[in-house]
């Protein structure tokens, strides 16, 4: 039986290459649904047919309207990445103004494994309130990987995006998903 994952990728700069994660996710197994912030998927307007081909499921950025069915199976586990400051404290706020925040906001309290890998520089990450909204999110149970153990942010203006240690969000979603 194939596992299915939500990849939620948010406005940040690794999302250039969410093809990647994409692939990396699908050689571990998975079958990826590809989730996009509304500004993430503005960056992959002109090429979205290429990300609904690679996942074969149609790539949501927004919330369905009440009478549309969801056309996507059911998130065995839900990696965010990368994670954008915007996202990462909006949603350790309670504000779930997208899709992209909003599923996993509820799948976390539904018992869904959820990980989330952030994406940022130095500059934003000494913001008070990102260091709030990630207690948030871990008192939540949400699987933040910062620092030594997942992404490491960089000085401004010298980020690597091509770089985004995708593997190590990926290990972290076996590992919870194999507790599960």
């Amino acid at each position: 039986m194939t596992r299915v994952l939500y990849l939620i990728a948010c406005a940040a700069g690794p999302t250039q290459h969410i093809d990647d994660g994409v692939r990396g996710a699908q050689a571990d197994g998975w079958d990826v649904c590809l989730i996009l912030t509304p500004s993430a998927a503005s960056w992959w307007e002109q090429r979205m047919q290429e990300l609904v081909e690679l996942t074969g499921h149609p790539v949501r950025s927004r919330y369905k309207l009440p009478w549309e069915s969801d056309q996507l199976p059911k998130a065995d586990a839900i990696l965010v990445a990368p994670m954008s400051c915007t996202t990462l404290n909006k949603w350790g706020a309670g504000i779930s103004d997208a899709v992209a925040i909003g599923i996993p906001s509820e799948a976390v309290h539904m018992g869904v494994p959820v990980v989330a890998m952030p994406y940022f520089n130095q500059a934003q990450g000494a913001q008070p309130a990102v260091a709030r909204s990630i207690a948030a999110l871990r008192e939540q149970g949400v699987h933040v990987l910062d620092g030594p153990d997942g992404y490491q942010s960089h000085p401004p203006k010298q980020g690597n995006p091509k770089a985004y240690p995708w593997h190590k969000a990926l290990a972290a979603v076996r590992r919870l998903a194999s507790v599960t």
